[in-house]
């Protein structure tokens, strides 16, 4: 089970599911960032603060099948945690990256980041790591700049928004002015939809 606030993340330090000890990603984290390894985390892999954590998807997890769709489906059912998707990508695995973007992006509402490697993976955690601590020191400043901002800038977002048939960066600024994120867009009603981008996209946007 995953539940928001059992896992209380000491500052400065990531918590690790004990199946990644001695893996080659947690070998690299050492000494950029502190390490503490728990049983019993569940679903998530790493827990970078007491709101945000790690889904981790390897090449291994995408070629054996639909576990790892029941895994991330579990935990946004169970959870009200910030999860972020870490993906191998791979030559291997790059056949069913579309299948997952889609799962993971516009099912679900969750952020979804492809690496190489393991190697990568751990590069990519140390960023979060201190982009995490940042928002969380603005966040006690003003969370509502904070929490507007953010969305409307982050760019991986905005260039899902502009895949959808009919929208380009104009109309996909609009869609995340007025409904904040994708997860949000994806539930709109064709009514609603139409008050921003007109009939036609609506129905566009809504059949996608």
């Amino acid at each position: 089970p995953v539940t928001a606030g059992s896992i209380v993340v000491p500052y400065g330090h990531v918590i690790g599911n004990e199946k990644w000890r001695g893996s080659e990603i947690t070998q690299r984290l050492q000494g950029k960032i502190r390490l503490i390894f728990e049983d019993g985390l569940g679903l998530v892999d790493f827990h970078l603060s007491n709101r945000t954590c790690i889904l981790y998807i390897s090449e291994a997890d995408l070629v054996a099948g639909d576990e790892f769709k029941r895994r991330l489906v579990r935990f946004r059912n169970a959870s009200s945690l910030g999860g972020i998707v870490i993906v191998e990508k791979t030559q291997i695995s790059d056949q069913y990256f579309l299948a997952v973007q889609k799962l993971v992006v516009l099912e679900l509402g969750m952020v979804l980041l492809p690496v190489a490697n393991q190697g990568e993976a751990s590069q990519l955690i140390t960023q979060l790591v201190s982009f995490v601590r940042e928002q969380s020191k603005d966040h006690n400043r003003n969370p509502f700049i904070r929490k507007q901002c953010s969305q409307l800038a982050e760019p991986s977002v905005f260039r899902t928004v502009q895949q959808i048939p009919g929208v380009g960066k104009t109309k996909a600024l609009l869609l995340l002015q007025q409904f904040g994120s994708i997860h949000r867009l994806c539930n709109a009603s064709v009514k609603e939809l139409e008050l921003v981008v007109g009939q036609t996209v609506a129905q566009q946007i809504y059949t996608f």
